[in-house]
């Protein structure tokens, strides 16, 4: 869909990445439009998982995005060096793609294009994801329309290749796609074209994972499931359920690595003459004669080819984008305010042509036609033309000698071929007579109690058909023949049909994740052929699940319980009340550490005073202590006491005395002596009295 070229911004200073459109979409009045509005959209997702949209605009036929620039790979690199990932890095992983993902399904933006090839690992390991809305913004190009399908076969949704609709659901199964192929190696569909894959999508249960813990393999099936109600609601709750399942197992997140990218390749080198390096002959971006070659030069093989672009220098004009088999070599850097000057002109490589589509394969985004689901009619054929038969040579008149040496030979070959008739016609009758009478009669193998593989051979070697049909057993082991029809024994001719009936085992409760509809907990475990029921009586408070949501199930899914059983569902009450603790007379330190660890959020209301608290202790709190605060409303207001103690100063000098007594936020008045070296023989106030500040206090000095 485009090329990106490593550039820099000299208004900032900063290297980024320039993402050109590819030329069949820019001549699209239509596509630029949502192309800048996508982009719009794109840039107003702020998270650090997400590759930033710095910039966007049309440069004559040029559409293009200025993007961050993350140096490093993609998870495709780190599959080709790997092959699969464990356990706790694909689930890391998978969190790290998931949490920019459902930033922008809070925004009402969905992806419809995660893959491998989307998602970048950063120096340290760091994982963002690339392109958020331009499928959206191709979707509406020339090329496509509503009989196409847009993406990347190996990771579409069952809906998009049926009805072409995508909503956030549609990016969980990518990203279940996506789960399954860095556990495994590969993606849980290949095909010998496009449309086979994207008709297993539809028809066909993703496979289970092999190797990995069953709950593992559980998120894989949920977020996979063809019908779309089934999956996880976004990409939030399917981190929640990741995460869960994290904890479950006791996986501690893992670093990432950063995959190393292989080397570019290089055309090869012309050969200089004279012995000299080998060198390529490069146009100087110099005018030359008209009608004539542009004037080129030698430049060694050694320089980069690095492609590089470089924004913002005033004064510059637009610099036309490389060609077909084009691109830009290294520029020195150029400072603010400087005119652009190319120190090195372009140096013709290979490239593929944009025009011509690539490869069939798991990583390219593809328009794929509906139509092409639906297999094409055969081509009449018409018989060929008989050819002329050529004319025989006139024949010779036989002597009678040659006559009757020919009469004999053709009855000895009357003779024999009489003979072999005979002996094929007896040999098709007794085979005829053996195969209607005793071959084509087998009987039935006993089955019942034998493992599915075994069976499905035995049959075969019977050569009978089959048909499996699943059943829940709470005495037959899972994968083990129930019953067969008809049993064992039988005589029936071949090619007959067998019914096969294999014990899938006792039902399981499923996995409900916490907060859910009642209604999506029934449908979820109707589908494994339980019932269920919901008891007020059993309902619990949880400070996590809103009011009548979905608490869990008893029994806790993924457990075996007996055909026909019921599963109770446990709703939430909402937040348990709690009462406020009293904290009146402790710091505010003190006060706030309690408050705290009892699930509550303290605020510090006005100083009030009080003669019974010092001053910065706690006087009372609102809720007041004892009582039970909102459900939806945890924050406590704490009031502090303003009182001052008065301290004891007679007996001090009449200056000490005042300083002492202004440094606490009392006022003074001295009464007959007020020098500072007279002595205070009473205080209006007792010491130890507690009074509000700016209390005034009389003393009397001599």
């Amino acid at each position: 869909m485009s090329t990106v070229y490593r550039g820099v911004d000299t208004r900032l200073e900063r290297e980024v990445a320039i993402k050109v459109m590819d030329p069949r979409f820019s001549a699209d009045p239509q596509f630029v439009a949502r192309f800048e509005r996508e982009a719009r959209a794109a840039a107003k997702l702020h998270h650090p998982g997400v590759v930033q949209v710095h910039d966007q605009g049309v440069d004559e036929d040029r559409v293009f995005l200025v993007m961050e620039l993350v140096e490093g790979g993609t998870l495709r690199d780190l599959l080709n060096e790997r092959g699969r990932l464990d356990v706790p890095l694909a689930l890391t992983v998978l969190e790290k793609v998931l949490a920019p993902l459902a930033a922008a399904h809070r925004a009402e933006l969905v992806h419809r294009d995660v893959k491998p090839e989307n998602v970048l690992i950063g120096r340290g390991g760091v994982v963002k994801v690339a392109d958020f809305g331009l499928v959206r913004a191709v979707s509406t190009a020339g090329v496509t329309s509503d009989s196409v399908i847009l993406g990347t076969v190996a990771y579409l949704s069952p809906e998009q290749v049926t009805t072409g609709n995508t909503d956030a659901r549609s990016d969980v199964y990518s990203a279940g796609v996506l789960l399954y192929e860095v556990l495994t190696g590969a993606p849980p569909y290949v095909g010998d074209n496009a449309i086979s894959v994207a008709y297993r999508h539809v028809n066909d249960e993703v496979p289970p994972v092999p190797d990995v813990p069953a709950e593992v393999a559980e998120l894989v099936r949920r977020a996979t499931r063809r019908e779309p109600f089934l999956r996880p609601a976004d990409a939030e709750s399917f981190l929640s359920e990741v995460e869960a399942v994290r904890a479950k197992l006791g996986l501690v997140p893992a670093d990432v690595p950063v995959p190393v990218a292989p080397p570019a390749e290089v055309p090869p080198a012309e050969q200089a003459p004279g012995g000299e390096p080998p060198t390529r002959r490069v146009p100087t971006g110099e005018p030359g004669v008209a009608g004539g070659e542009p004037p080129t030069r030698r430049v060694p093989t050694g320089e980069p080819l690095t492609q590089r672009v470089v924004l913002g220098a005033p004064g510059a004009g637009p610099v036309p984008p490389p060609g077909p088999a084009e691109q830009t070599v290294r520029v020195l850097p150029v400072g603010v305010g400087a005119p652009v000057a190319f120190a090195d002109p372009t140096v013709p490589v290979h490239r593929p042509n944009p025009l011509v589509p690539p490869p069939a394969g798991p990583q390219g985004t593809r328009a794929i036609p509906r139509a092409a689901l639906v297999p094409p009619a055969e081509a009449p054929l018409t018989a060929p033309r008989p050819r002329p038969r050529p004319r025989r040579p006139a024949r010779r008149k036989k002597t009678p000698e040659q006559l009757y040496e020919e009469m004999r030979a053709r009855g000895k070959r009357q003779f024999i071929t009489w003979l072999s008739v005979v002996v094929v016609a007896a040999v098709l009758i007794g085979v005829a007579t053996w195969w209607f009478s005793v071959g084509q009669v087998t009987r039935v193998p006993e089955l019942v109690g034998k493992d599915e593989a075994t069976a499905f051979e035995l049959v075969e070697a019977a050569s009978l058909k089959r048909t499996r049909t699943p059943q829940q057993s709470d005495t037959v082991p899972a994968g083990q023949v129930i019953s067969v029809d008809p049993p064992g024994g039988t005589e029936l001719t071949r090619g007959d049909l067998v019914r096969i009936v294999v014990s899938t085992g006792k039902p399981v409760v499923p996995v409900v994740n916490a907060g859910v509809e009642v209604a999506v907990a029934e449908r979820e475990i109707a589908s494994v052929g339980l019932q269920s029921k919901v008891d007020p009586a059993r309902e619990e408070f949880s400070d996590r699940v809103p009011k009548g949501k979905v608490v869990k199930l008893d029994p806790a899914g993924g457990t075996p319980v007996p055909i026909g059983s019921t599963v109770t569902i446990v709703l939430s009450k909402g937040a348990q009340p709690r009462p406020v603790p009293s904290v009146t007379g402790k710091s505010k330190d003190e006060a706030f550490g309690e408050l705290e660890r009892a699930g509550f959020e303290p605020v510090e209301g006005p100083e009030e005073f009080s003669e019974a608290v010092d001053r910065g202790k706690v006087v009372r709190t609102d809720p007041a202590a004892g009582s039970n605060a909102p459900s939806n409303d945890r924050r406590v207001t704490v009031f502090l006491s303003n009182a001052v103690t008065v301290p004891q100063v007679e007996g001090k000098r009449v200056q000490e005395a005042k300083e002492e007594l202004e440094r606490l936020g009392l006022k003074v008045d001295v009464q007959f002596n007020n020098r500072d070296r007279a002595r205070v023989v009473n205080q209006s106030v007792r010491a130890g009295q507690r009074v509000p500040k700016d209390t005034r206090i009389t003393l009397v000095g001599i």
